[in-house]
Formats: structure tokens, C-alpha cells, sequence
């Protein structure tokens, strides 16, 4: 109270500020936090679109590296950006908590960037020019060159590891679980969020990449690093309306003890009432702004750690029922997390394969030339009505006759996604297949030319892809998000970048083992500098059988996966409207 006036309620969910005092709700969290965070990720996703969407052309142009190597070597630094979030979500939850870790992880990113820049700038850090149309015939970068090129990149790639899992877990943070207003807002967050990383993404592919092509890499690359430096001076504007959540210790160490507590006890019985498990008092956990959960029954094995015995006394021989619970979360997310992993090898083709073909074909528009890696603009751009239509008709027809909040569930989002990478890579190999006779009828099989067909041919994987990711990209950081515990929010945020960066490490896998064993026996192989000389074809037939095989899978786990229970009622209050609002509407009759 407040001069005989009740000022508002604090948050419910164990949510402070940054002094780690109570948060009032009326004084942050919401939009009003969110727009800051949204408006950061359009810059920084510029930043990054800026520099990966053509990495591939700068490899193969100025590095004068070939298709195999260049490709490799984009996927291979793209899956440890997206590998780097562990690293990143582990500081977080265990000691520094979301922002600190958030905020010295940008410098460091900022400095990655400073350096690629300048790396791209100077004539003394790098090879030559050279016109030649087979650029493994021009003089090779130096060490010197590799290095401080590379050096750059990862220096990058670290700082995003700090970036990436906290970024949007502070973003959803600022959203309340157990108010169910604030959870209604939260349900939608996720589609926003996406659609914010679109807008970034499309001026990156259009604008940025004609300028490295058209104008010069030093300016591409100097306004990406630009573009980073005001994201997150934005950022930092909305530090006194920011919710936080403070660390809990590491999820790893905790997840470490359940498990080898659970092996140590292996011959212990199981007791039927899971009272007599050992948990820590209410007290304990609320005094540290968490939930305590109840004990389930999948994943049985595990619950033998809280099994109470006399030589059960150090945390790695007797686990509470709670930290039981949050590793099983962990475990049960796994199987889905490798059936994403086929899908996120597919995503890497847009910035290798997909850019080498644009090359190949006709590219003008009169005097304008399209650069190759501006076609990914039509991915974004598909997905960004992909993601508005869903957010506000496909999911509001959908809840009238599921009753769910989101529509359908998160796995079935996903399961479309998958059906529609089917059908991609299908169109993709038909397309390859027919810019392969036309090259053929016009005698360029040999010499590499440009095929007399527009570049437009590619657009229709370019606009499934879109619409793919608008289902199973915003469906997986959500997912992954949504059913973590509440702490390891960030741990479970990065296990959605982490399908990323296996994925793009398993396309380098397949393209060089397709590379090398089509190659075997005399055979000329199925993927060469000269592009009119390989079947990518058959190539990207290939990938459309893992990705059947993958769908299986994917059936598969999520016939036996269990949804983890809700900390609130907020979700039974937004079931409990809509069927409340679909009863009391009016069905007129003929």
C-alpha cells in the first residue's frame, strides 16, 4: 500500500530486477520490455545475414576456394554458431545470469565483426584478384590471410554463443506464467520474435548483399558491424523495464548428479508412493524464486536418485524429486531434438548449394543483375506471411475445433515443416535435373557457362523453404523453450540453435562423403566446381529420402513423448475461454 492505494502486484514467477529485488508488473516486463529486445534482433540478424548469406561468394571469389571446400567451410563455421549457445546458456544459468552473460557476449561479438571487417578491407590480408572461371587455378590465400580471416569469424561465432540462448529467453521472460493474461501474450511471443529476425534477415539478403556484390565487401561488411553496434545500444535503452531471472546453478552439474546418482542406486527398489522419495521443503524453493515439481513415472529409472537410503548423503548418491523431474525434461527432449537435425542440413543448402546454382543461371533483369544469394529474400519473405497467416487465421480456425491456445500442439507445427522439406528437395531435384538438360542441349556440360534459364527457376524451393522454417523454426525455439524447466530456460532455448549446428556439421558430413564416394571407381562424382558437370540431382534426391526416413522417425518419437505439466493454470484458463467462447456463439441455420 501506498498512501492508503494499492500500487500493483509484483511478479509471480521468481522474476527480479536487476538488483535481484521484487519487479513490480505495471512497471516492466510485457511489450513494453519486449519492443526493445524485437528491435535489437532485427539489427543484430542484419548484422549476422549480412556476413553469412554470401560467405559462401567471398570464399569461392576472393579466397578462391571450390564448391566442396567453400560450402564445408560455411556450414562448419555456421554449426558452431549454432553450437556456441551451450557454452553461452550454461554461463547464464549457472553463474552470471541471462543479461551479464547477454551483454559481454556482444562485445565479444562486436569485436568478431570489427575484425572480419577489416580482414575484408585490407589488400595485405588477402589474395590477389583473379578472373579465371576455375578459381582453384588462382594463387591461394596465404596463412597469414586464413588466419586473421578465420580468427575473425570464430571470435564471431563465440560471441553469439552468449547472444543467441539469452536473447530471446529474456525476451520471453518479460512474460508472466502464472497471470494468464500475460501468458495469452507470451503464446504469440515466439511468432513475433520470428517475425522480427525476418525483417532483419530480408534487408540483409537484399540490400547488404548487392552492395558486396555490386559495391564493395569493405561497405557490406562495415554496415553489418554498424547495424550490431546500434542493436545493441537499443538493447541496453530498455535495461530499467527488463524482468530477469537469477542463475540456479549449473543444469549440467544437476543433471550429472540425478543421472549418476540414479546408476549408483540401480539395484534399489522403486518405492509405489512417491512421498516416501526425497524432496526439499516448499520453503527451499520458493526462498529461490522456483517451482517445485511433482514426481511422473516416465523415465522410471531416473527416479531411483531420490530414492532415500542410509549411504545416500552427498548430492551425487541422493537427488530431490524436483532436480529428478527437470533432467527428465531434459532426456525427453532429445529424441525430438534429433529428428530436427536432418531438417536443419536442409536449411544450410540455402547459403551453399542453392547460392552455387544461382551463379549458373541467367541472372539478369535488363541491366540489373540479381546477385545469387539475394534469392534467400524470398525465403524470408515466405516466411514472414507464413507466420502473420498463421498467427492470426490458421491459428484462431484451428482453436475451434482443437480448443488448444496455440491451435494445434508444437510437435504437429513441426510435423508439417517436415512434410514440407519432403516436397522440397523433391522440386529441388527436379529443377537441378532440367537446368542439367538445358545445359546439355546448349553444349555447356564442359566448359561451365551460363545456362540460358533465369534464376527465378530456383524460386520455388527458395519460397517452401520459407514457408518450412515458418513452421518448424518458430515451432522448435518455442517447444524447446516451453518445455524446459523453468531452470534451464536458456539450456533448453539452445537446444534449438544446437539442431542448427549439428545440422549444418551433418550437411558438411553428407557433402563430402557424397563428394568422395560418387567419386570412387573412375566416376566423375556428384558434386564438382563445375556445377554443369555434377548431378546435383541426384544429390538432393538423396536428401529427400532422409527426409522421408527422418519423417518416420519423427512420427515415431512423438507417439511416445509426454508434454511436461504446466507450473500454472494459465493454459486451463485460456482452454477453459475458448470453449466458453465457442459454446456461446450462435451456429444460424438454413
Amino acid at each position: 500500500m501506498e498512501e492508503g492505494r494499492v500500487v500493483s502486484e509484483y511478479t509471480k514467477d521468481g522474476t527480479v530486477d536487476l538488483k535481484g529485488k521484487p519487479i513490480l508488473k505495471s512497471k516492466s516486463g510485457g511489450w513494453k520490455a519486449c519492443s526493445f529486445v524485437v528491435v535489437y534482433e532485427i539489427f543484430e540478424r542484419m548484422a549476422y545475414y549480412g556476413i553469412s548469406s554470401n560467405l559462401i561468394l567471398y570464399l569461392t571469389r576472393k579466397l578462391h576456394q571450390g564448391t566442396v571446400t567453400s560450402s564445408n567451410n560455411v556450414t562448419n563455421w555456421v554449426g558452431t554458431i549454432w553450437i556456441t549457445p551451450i557454452l553461452g546458456a550454461y554461463v547464464a544459468d549457472a553463474h552470471l545470469g541471462r543479461f551479464w552473460t547477454f551483454l559481454i557476449a556482444s562485445v565479444i561479438y562486436l569485436l568478431g565483426m570489427s575484425l572480419l571487417t577489416l580482414s575484408v578491407s585490407l589488400p595485405s590480408l588477402k589474395p590477389p584478384e583473379c578472373h579465371e572461371l576455375d578459381v582453384t587455378k588462382c594463387e591461394k590465400a596465404s596463412t597469414l590471410h586464413l588466419a586473421v580471416f578465420y580468427g575473425a569469424l570464430y571470435t564471431l561465432a563465440l560471441g553469439t554463443g552468449g547472444t543467441k540462448p539469452n536473447i530471446s529467453t529474456i525476451g520471453a521472460d518479460q512474460f508472466d506464467d502464472f497471470d494468464s493474461k500475460e501468458k495469452k501474450l507470451k503464446l504469440s511471443f515466439f511468432n513475433w520474435w520470428m517475425f522480427s529476425i525476418f525483417i532483419g534477415t530480408l534487408f540483409a539478403n537484399s540490400v547488404l548483399v548487392y552492395i558486396q556484390d555490386n559495391v564493395g565487401w569493405t561497405l557490406g561488411y562495415a554496415l553489418p558491424t554498424l547495424g550490431l553496434a546500434i542493436s545493441i545500444i537499443i538493447f541496453l535503452a530498455g535495461t530499467p523495464f527488463y524482468r530477469h531471472k537469477l542463475p540456479t546453478g549449473s543444469p549440467f552439474t544437476k543433471m550429472a548428479k540425478v543421472i549418476v546418482a540414479a546408476i549408483r542406486k540401480w539395484k534399489v527398489h522403486i518405492p509405489s508412493d512417491t512421498k516416501e522419495l526425497y524432496e526439499l521443503d516448499l520453503e527451499e524453493y520458493a526462498k529461490r524464486g522456483r517451482v517445485r515439481i511433482d514426481s511422473t513415472p516416465t523415465l522410471r529409472f531416473l527416479n531411483k536418485a531420490c530414492v532415500n537410503t542410509d549411504s545416500s548423503t552427498s548430492g551425487w548418491k541422493l537427488s530431490p524429486v524436483t532436480h529428478v523431474e527437470e533432467t527428465k525434461q531434459m532426456l525427453r527432449m532429445i529424441p525430438i531434438l534429433a529428428a530436427t537435425l536432418i531438417p536443419s542440413a536442409m536449411v544450410a543448402q540455402i547459403g551453399t548449394l542453392f547460392v552455387k546454382q544461382g551463379i549458373t543461371l541467367d541472372r539478369g533483369i535488363g541491366s540489373f543483375n540479381i546477385p545469387p544469394a539475394s534469392l534467400a529474400t524470398f525465403v524470408t519473405l515466405s516466411m514472414l506471411v507464413c507466420v502473420v497467416l498463421y498467427d492470426r487465421f490458421f491459428v484462431k480456425i484451428m482453436q475451434r475445433f482443437t480448443k488448444n491456445p496455440r491451435g494445434i500442439t508444437l510437435l504437429q507445427r513441426i510435423g508439417i515443416g517436415l512434410i514440407i522439406h519432403i516436397v522440397i528437395m523433391v522440386i529441388a531435384s527436379l529443377t537441378e535435373r532440367y537446368r542439367l538438360r538445358v545445359a546439355k542441349e546448349h553444349g555447356l556440360l564442359e566448359n561451365g557457362g551460363q545456362v540460358p534459364l533465369s534464376i527465378f527457376i530456383l524460386l520455388p524451393q527458395y519460397v517452401l523453404m520459407g514457408a518450412a522454417d515458418a513452421f518448424v523454426e518458430v515451432a522448435k525455439i518455442e517447444f524447446f523453450y516451453d518445455q524446459a524447466p523453468e531452470s534451464m530456460k536458456s539450456l533448453g532455448t539452445s537446444y534449438s540453435m544446437t539442431t542448427l549446428g549439428i545440422g549444418n556439421f551433418l550437411s558438411t558430413f553428407l557433402l563430402t562423403t557424397i563428394s568422395h564416394v560418387t567419386k570412387k571407381h573412375g566416376h566423375r562424382g556428384w558434386v564438382l566446381n563445375n556445377l554443369n558437370a555434377s548431378h546435383l540431382d541426384y544429390y538432393y534426391a538423396l536428401l529427400a529420402i532422409l527426409n522421408l526416413v527422418n519423417f518416420v522417425f519423427f512420427m515415431v518419437v512423438t507417439k511416445f513423448y509426454v508434454y511436461r505439466a504446466e507450473i500454472s493454470d494459465s493454459i486451463k484458463v485460456l482452454e477453459e475461454e475458448l470453449k466458453e467462447k465457442t459454446s456461446n456463439q450462435v451456429i444460424p441455420r438454413d
